[in-house]
């Protein structure tokens, strides 16, 4: 049972103390289990009576099950602890994770530009044909004439 609570100093010594939890609370429910099945085996008539030694196996049994709930208990604080161990240091992941979803921002970013800057060369391209329609136009050629001329009266407007 390993139920130590002393945080090691580094984190090579951490994950060894993990690693040495773990072999020992697998050892302890192995352990238990192997001998609950063997004190289920009915043996030959001993010296000690049958009631006698089926109350001793049957609180044998209370008691090795109980340090298998104990070993089970421990496995998963340990899995509670390896999980905030991976949480506080796992800086390199954290970092791939945060340059993964720049790259994607990034490309992102760089398509919108692409897809604005197409877009500003195609109205560019629309306004100067639009204008030189309008300016090669008859109605842009008449108001000209007419401003040029010096024939602001009556007659010029009504037409």
């Amino acid at each position: 049972m390993a139920t130590q609570r002393v945080l090691p100093q580094s984190k090579e010594s951490l994950l060894q103390n993990y690693n040495k939890r773990l072999k020992d609370d697998i050892r302890s429910i192995l352990d238990n289990l192997t001998e609950i099945i063997k004190t289920a085996k009915i043996e030959d008539e001993t010296q000690v009576a049958r009631a006698t030694q089926a109350e001793q196996d049957h609180y044998e049994m209370h008691v090795r099950a109980a340090n298998i709930v104990r070993a089970g208990e421990s496995l998963m604080k340990l899995v509670s602890d390896l999980k905030q161990f991976l949480i506080l240091n796992d800086f390199p992941s954290v970092n791939d994770a945060i340059s993964l979803q720049n790259q994607q921002l990034r490309s992102l970013q760089e398509e919108c530009d692409k897809k604005l800057t197409s877009l500003r060369d195609e109205i560019a391209i629309d306004l100067y044909e639009l204008e030189e329609e309008y300016y090669s136009s008859r109605h842009s050629h008449s108001s000209t004439e007419i401003i040029a001329e010096g024939h602001c009266d009556g007659e010029h407007l009504a037409k």
